[in-house]
């Protein structure tokens, strides 16, 4: 890479993935441009996409088109700025993908406080996404969780509901690892089995009682029938983890014989009180108060120039990963 060009990481077709050179970008009146750090890769949302697992005519078919920039969680340094309460200097979330350089607008950035870490920070997009899950989750303090995956969409889920104030956090996945990371984020009880199996785990642990809140992070459209067995009557059921297959996605009785609540979550569904600006703004003060634990959640960390074997690691081990990092500067 040239002094005068950019790089940013791109999907070309299926599995095929690259780094490309652009011009630096110029930042207009209202804008500042950003110098990333680090940028954390959404291993849920990047596996499909990169790998094409999404049915024709649904709203992934619609959005992936090649050559196709991935990733939207990402920190950096303001380089030239035409804000005037973003000067030079000032270290900011922004969500432009994996790239070295982006221009970004006052309400796409969130300052990040002096005493978080770069790959602290990061975590904002998905901790964001895990925010509207924990929002029509509705919880009541004390009430009783139960998180299916314990991938970073469930980590973020955890860490939500142990700052909401409720008693129970149940969370199951097959990967140990993955459910160290989940007891240190706030777990109550972890789960070391699929989920098909688990109803007698669930049972023996809480007294013969099945969680009032489901929250089904995995995106695996088979979870879902599972997930409705698991909640308590007259419980709720949120789905936030986005499948690319959703008809395949099966209601059970459950829902009409127990009177389940069935709530969809996604990134998009934000609010004049919540949004990209004030969830970012509380998830990053929680993390400075030390409320929001990320201890050990970076897994991986890549240079750009190995984006391949990044994408590579993130399909073949899935039971390992956590937080992918590329890191494009140091500070």
């Amino acid at each position: 890479m040239s002094k005068n060009a950019a790089q940013r990481i791109v999907f070309t077709g299926r599995q095929q993935v690259e780094l490309e050179d652009y011009p630096i970008p110029k930042a207009s009146d209202g804008e500042v441009l950003i110098r990333t750090r680090c940028s954390l890769m959404s291993t849920g949302t990047e596996n499909i996409v990169f790998n094409r697992l999404f049915d024709p005519g649904t709203h992934w078919d619609n959005w992936v088109k090649y050559p196709f920039y991935p990733g939207y969680a990402a920190v950096g340094d303001v380089i030239e700025s035409n804000i005037p309460n973003l000067p030079i200097g000032t270290f900011v979330t922004h969500r432009k993908g994996h790239c070295s350089h982006a221009v970004a607008t006052a309400s796409e950035c969130v300052k990040v406080p002096s005493d978080v870490e770069p790959e602290e920070a990061a975590w904002f997009a998905l901790a964001k996404i895990a925010f509207h899950g924990a929002l029509v989750a509705d919880y009541a303090l004390g009430d009783s969780v139960l998180v299916i995956g314990a991938g970073p969409i469930g980590q973020m889920s955890v860490r939500w509901a142990e700052v909401a104030g409720a008693a129970e956090i149940l969370v199951a996945d097959t990967a140990a690892g993955r459910l160290k990371l989940a007891k240190s984020g706030g777990a109550t009880l972890v789960i070391p089995e699929a989920i098909e199996f688990a109803r007698e785990s669930i049972l023996s642990s809480t007294g013969n009682r099945l969680p009032r809140v489901v929250i089904d992070s995995t995106g695996n459209e088979t979870v879902f029938a599972q997930a409705l067995g698991l909640a308590a009557d007259f419980g709720r059921v949120v789905i936030l983890g986005d499948t690319g297959r959703p008809a395949a996605q099966r209601l059970t009785n459950d829902v009409i014989t127990r009177g389940l609540t069935v709530v969809g979550a996604h990134d998009g569904h934000n609010t004049p009180q919540w949004n990209l600006t004030t969830i970012t703004e509380l998830f990053l003060s929680l993390v400075s108060q030390g409320r929001f634990p990320l201890g050990g959640l970076k897994s991986h960390e890549f240079s750009p120039e190995d984006c391949g074997q990044a994408y590579e690691t993130a399909n073949k081990d899935r039971q390992t990963t956590m937080g992918l990092y590329f890191i494009w500067c140091s500070g």
